[in-house]
């Protein structure tokens, strides 16, 4: 059976606002909620830009169920991996055993701003690895104490250790990520824009590699965007705080004010394109069971926006549609 999450995004809500969206969901029904971690946001006008683990904290403390995921954090340049599993760990304790770490290897406009550079994906694969084992080490319970191309841990442990064991998932948008995943972490976190896409360039390399590696428990978090109006028109409005993330240059682009202004040049409708609009409850069931039937996710991600109805959303959702994705 999937699990269903909701998701709290920095990059639209305070995070007080997403500490009583996460009660909201547990009393719905959710199963969990995914974090989103980023420095800056997408645009310059509609935006916030919370501290993610701070936000976990308190989500944490205010719930009694629900899991806790990041969505996902990058433990290459801002963080140490052996700060990332710091954190996770107290998170972990703070929730009663209740935490995921999701982790990806980042984008440009959340690194380049603070000073670093963003290397080419050969570099940040490497250093994904290295940080993977770092993290996986220190959250068993381990010392690591070693000098890597990238990262040097000098007696390194962890004094506020976890719960339980913490699964770690790493974001895959591609082939090489799907594979990365398949060898050294947990699990996959997939951004499904297209379904035949994602199982063939990520999901079936993954599985299969971690069959070959006898990973018998191998996790698929899936994640769908789509925006809570009745028409064009509001779903426009919506998507004020997330317009910028589908800019062409969003890899490229460090500024949320460039970022904003490259999307505003573009057709509305052309952005509007790449979002699911949905506003009922079979609307929701039609476009969030694929990835249950045909994916076989073990997490769903509710990932929506909507024009000041998320609260509305939330006890929609729980009322009409969570435990029907989960009977699938």
């Amino acid at each position: 059976m999937a699990k269903i999450y909701y998701f709290c995004g920095h990059e639209q809500f305070q995070p007080e606002e997403l500490v009583k969206h996460a009660v909201l969901a547990e009393k719905a029904g959710f199963d969990g909620v995914l974090v989103s971690e980023h420095f800056n946001p997408w645009v310059d006008d509609q935006s916030s830009s919370g501290f993610a683990f701070s936000t976990l904290g308190a989500i944490a403390v205010s719930t009694e169920r629900i899991e806790l995921m990041t969505g996902v954090v990058t433990p290459l340049f801002r963080y140490h991996p052996a700060v990332v599993a710091q954190a996770a760990a107290t998170i972990d304790r703070l929730s009663s055993g209740r935490f995921i770490l999701g982790v990806g290897t980042g984008e440009a406009i959340n690194e380049v701003p603070l000073g670093y550079k963003y290397p080419n994906y050969k570099e940040r694969s490497a250093r994904m690895t290295e940080a993977l084992k770092i993290m996986r080490t220190l959250l068993d319970g381990k010392e690591i104490n070693e000098e890597g191309e990238y990262y040097e841990t000098v007696h390194v442990k962890l004094y506020s250790p976890p719960t339980h064991k913490i699964p770690i998932y790493l974001a895959a948008g591609g082939h090489k990520s799907a594979l990365l995943g398949a060898e050294h972490a947990d699990g996959l976190v997939c951004s499904v824009k297209n379904i035949e896409d994602t199982l063939n360039e990520l999901v079936k390399p993954a599985r299969a590699k971690a069959n070959e590696l006898e990973k018998k428990d191998f996790g698929l978090v899936t994640t769908h965007w789509s925006v809570f109006a009745a028409d064009s028109e509001e779903a426009w409005r919506a998507l004020g705080p997330w317009r910028g993330l589908r800019a062409p240059h969003r890899n490229t682009i460090v500024e949320p004010k460039l970022l904003q202004q490259e999307a505003d040049e573009l057709p509305p409708e052309e952005i509007l394109a790449k979002y699911s609009i949905l506003s009922t409850p079979d609307d929701y069931l039609k476009a969030y069971s694929p990835l249950i039937e045909k994916l076989s996710a073990s997490v769903v991600v509710i990932q929506a926006t909507s024009q000041n109805r998320q609260e509305e959303l939330i006890k929609m959702l729980g009322e009409k549609v969570v435990q029907t994705l989960k009977s699938l």
